[in-house]
């Protein structure tokens, strides 16, 4: 496979594994500068520029493959996009899958899929460009930072547009990329699509109790009170991290995931040979708050950290006790963000409850090319439409955020 606009300088080819990609290689173009050591820990040179995203160094994609949630037979064929630059060394790359359905991308195209398969279009295999199962937002166009970086990040590009032509896909996926990728993207002829999420955000602050001065009165009496409950049947709540995590944890958290799982989608996406690996491999990046009760863990939240960021992935619980599930998910993650601190908190998808908890409404972005140009039409009139009303109701969540305003008392 070749870019046509850089064909004289670089080679494009598919790696159907992680396995088959250098591990160094790959790590320095999704996260330049930062090195990955055994167990997860990081380390910056002083070339790093940009934050570390644990999501897409090698080590997790590699997990997900090696662990059998992403292959083939789950609906997810791997097929990374490499490209080498002149001197045959990794100058790009794009995590990449072939999919036979829309399961676990957190970005919804069911209605474009059955609308297109009622025409008579076959909408599957698509390409998604993404990490599976993992709304959370990071790069795609995988680059170093420099004055070549807009150039391979635009033949990574055409790169996916000749990859959806060349397995046949009838679209192709970039989801939850950063906002400059969505903007390269919309320029090369993408469709530019946006949604939100709630993140939190440290303004220096010195304690939760800070952060909780930020608030409006009656907001922040609101938050205290459902800390003291959620811990009053006797609740003992931990955070774990590197070494301290064990089996024993993960068995527990697996039996949490795969109810909550269950519940929300018919079928848990992720195994527990996966968690296993993920505490072996990237534990110093795991932060696992577990909540006991009587000598008994009862639920559990599962993060994963980056160099200034944590993001909140999983939940569950086996036992019903009011506002746990805010203070295990959004408190604890919280706490955590200002005792180490790091700048955010992202929080996962969906839920306008994080609002009241001082979560704050973001937009996430996604990009598509489609290639019968009926479907295109179509698709392209409605994300016009879907963005302005996604602006709109941003704009509406912050006006009704909990902080104070002028003239707030501030008991």
């Amino acid at each position: 496979m070749t870019s046509p606009e850089t064909r004289d300088t670089v080679h494009l080819s598919i790696a159907a594994a992680m396995a088959d990609i250098d591990k160094t290689a790959w790590d320095a173009v999704a996260n330049p500068g930062w090195t990955v050591g055994p167990g997860g820990a990081i380390a910056a040179d002083d070339t790093a520029s940009e934050p570390f995203n644990p999501f897409v160094c090698h080590d997790f994609l590699a997990i997900l493959e090696e662990a059998g949630t992403v292959s083939a037979r789950t609906g997810w064929m791997p097929r990374h996009l490499l490209l080498d630059g002149p001197d045959g060394s990794l100058a790009g790359a794009v995590p990449a899958y072939l999919k036979s359905h829309s399961q676990g991308e957190f970005v919804f195209d069911h209605g474009w899929a059955d609308a297109y398969e009622r025409a008579g279009g076959r909408y599957y295999p698509k390409l998604q460009v993404s990490v599976p199962f993992t709304p959370a937002t990071g790069p795609r166009l995988l680059a170093r930072p420099g004055p070549g970086r807009d150039a391979v990040r635009a033949a990574l590009a055409e790169g996916i547009v000749a990859l959806t032509r060349e397995t046949g896909a009838s679209s192709a996926h970039v989801t939850f990329p950063t906002e400059a990728e969505w903007r390269l993207l919309a320029e090369r002829g993408f469709l530019p699509r946006t949604d939100r999420q709630f993140h939190w955000f440290n303004e220096d602050f010195d304690s939760f109790d800070d952060f909780l001065a930020t608030f409006a009165s009656r907001k922040r009496k609101q938050v205290k009170r459902e800390r003291r409950e959620a811990v009053a049947a006797g609740i003992e709540i931990e955070r774990l991290s590197g070494a301290a995590l064990t089996e024993a944890h993960w068995d527990a958290f697996f039996k949490f995931y795969t109810d909550t799982g269950a519940r929300k989608w018919g079928r848990p996406y992720l195994n527990r040979r996966f968690f296993s690996l993920l505490g072996e491999r990237l534990g110093e990046r795991v932060v696992l708050v577990l909540a006991q009760r009587e000598g008994r863990t009862i639920a559990g939240a599962l993060n994963i950290a980056g160099s200034d960021t944590l993001y909140g992935r999983y939940w569950g619980a086996l036992e019903e006790h009011p506002f746990l599930h805010f203070e295990v998910c959004y408190h604890q993650a919280v706490e955590h963000a200002i005792a180490h601190g790091l700048a955010r908190v992202e929080a996962g998808a969906q839920g306008e409850h994080k609002l009241a908890r001082g979560y704050r409404a973001v937009p996430t972005y996604s990009a598509h090319h489609i290639a019968h140009r009926g479907l295109r039409d179509a698709v392209a009139n409605y994300l016009e439409r879907e963005r302005a009303m996604v602006a709109a109701e941003t704009e509406y969540l912050a006006e009704h955020a909990p902080f104070r305003k002028g003239g707030d008392e501030e008991a």
